[in-house]
């Protein structure tokens, strides 16, 4: 399974001041994390754009981009969504980009059984989240804990799980 080169970190929403910022949705953990990436890409990977200045306010990332100086340049921006080349963003050993799991299968980890595949990833507070969609069967939500997951191979396309008592109740 190829994983895609460029992932989406955001999209613009607004403009803040009069000097061409923009407010940004940021889609990544934390607007810190954002902050760190010197290089962004629009069109989904066509044009790249190099960032000025980037910093967390509220839940939002304040964000300048090289050639954007005025209200109706960043205007013009509004509702584009932005992307980071893979490379650009590094993840801690054993993270993965949620991008990535979307779409998984999601097998069982001593038969290879199939049991559905990764419609979207969430997060509790205390861990993550698979919601796992099946043929003809209600949705399941997966914990992304140890003795549940065991394997991640977004390269192969696969989640590999070890059922918990009750897990599949249909």
């Amino acid at each position: 399974m190829a994983l895609k080169q460029y992932l989406e970190v955001g999209r613009i929403v607004g403009t803040h001041g009069v000097r061409g910022e923009m407010r940004v949705e940021c889609w990544c953990d934390t607007p810190q994390q954002f902050c760190t990436l010197k290089r962004l890409y629009l069109d989904g990977g066509k044009t790249e754009v190099k960032v000025t200045s980037a910093r967390p306010h509220k839940n939002m990332v304040l964000l300048g981009l090289a050639g954007v100086t005025d209200i109706p340049a960043a205007e013009e921006l509004r509702g584009k969504t932005l992307t980071h080349r893979r490379g650009d963003l590094k993840l801690p050993k054993g993270a993965h980009f949620i991008s990535d799991l979307i779409g998984l299968t999601v097998k069982d980890y001593e038969t290879d059984e199939v049991y559905g595949t990764v419609a979207d990833v969430f997060n509790t507070g205390a861990n993550d989240i698979y919601r796992m969609t099946r043929e003809d069967k209600p949705e399941v939500l997966i914990p992304v804990i140890p003795p549940i997951v065991r394997e991640v191979c977004p390269e192969k396309g696969y989640v590999r799980i070890t059922p918990m008592a009750g897990l599949f109740e249909d």
